[in-house]
C-alpha cells in the first residue's frame, strides 16, 4: 500500500439535514473524513477551502454555489499541498452541491496531475447521491483510476462507520 491523502471540502454551520436547516459544529463531510482518518492513521489529511467565505446562511450559500456552477467558477484555494507526487491514493470527499462537487473541488483537481493515482470519491448528500461528480472527476483527471463513489446521507454522517470502513478498505488495496 502506497501513501494516502484524504482531501475534503466540508461546510460547517447552517446545513440542510433531513428536511430542516440545522447548525453543525462540524460539516458532514468533515465528520466522515475524520472516521476514515481514524481507520488509516498513516494517511495525511488536507482540508480544501476557499479564500472567500460563503454566506453563513444556508439559503444564501446554495445560491452562491448555484452561481459558481453556472459560471463554471474556479474559486481560489486558501492553501494547497506543495505537491501530491508522493501519494498513490487520494480519497476525495465533498458535499453534493447542485448535482456535483463544490467548484473549489474542481480548482483542487485542476491544480495537480493525478496521472497514475487512484482517486476514491465520497460524497455527503441529502438524497441526491453522487450526482454527476464521478463523471467530472474522470474528465478532470484522465490519467487517474477513479473508483465508483461512495454516497453518504449527510444526516447519517455520525453513523457512517460502515461507509468509512469501505473507503478505508479500498485505500488499502
Amino acid at each position: 500500500m502506497g501513501k494516502t491523502l484524504i482531501a475534503f471540502y466540508s461546510r460547517r454551520g447552517e446545513n440542510y439535514v433531513n428536511g430542516s436547516i440545522q447548525d453543525l459544529k462540524l460539516g458532514n463531510t468533515e465528520v466522515v473524513a475524520a472516521k476514515i482518518k481514524a481507520l488509516l492513521p498513516e494517511a495525511d489529511v488536507f482540508q480544501i477551502d476557499t479564500t472567500h467565505e460563503y454566506s453563513k446562511s444556508y439559503m444564501t450559500c446554495i445560491e452562491e454555489a448555484k452561481q459558481e456552477l453556472r459560471e463554471q467558477a474556479r474559486p481560489e484555494l486558501k492553501n494547497r499541498p506543495e505537491n501530491i507526487d508522493s501519494y498513490d491514493t487520494v480519497i476525495l470527499g465533498y458535499p453534493n452541491w447542485w448535482g456535483t462537487m463544490p467548484m473549489v473541488c474542481y480548482t483542487f483537481l485542476e491544480a495537480f496531475d493525478f496521472t497514475g493515482k487512484t482517486i476514491i470519491p465520497f460524497c455527503t448528500n441529502e438524497g441526491s447521491g453522487m450526482g454527476s461528480s464521478v463523471r467530472f472527476i474522470k474528465k478532470l483527471c484522465p490519467g487517474a483510476t477513479v473508483l465508483d463513489g461512495t454516497p453518504i446521507h449527510g444526516a447519517e454522517a455520525q453513523n457512517a462507520d460502515r461507509e468509512a470502513q469501505r473507503i478505508a478498505n479500498l485505500a488499502k488495496q
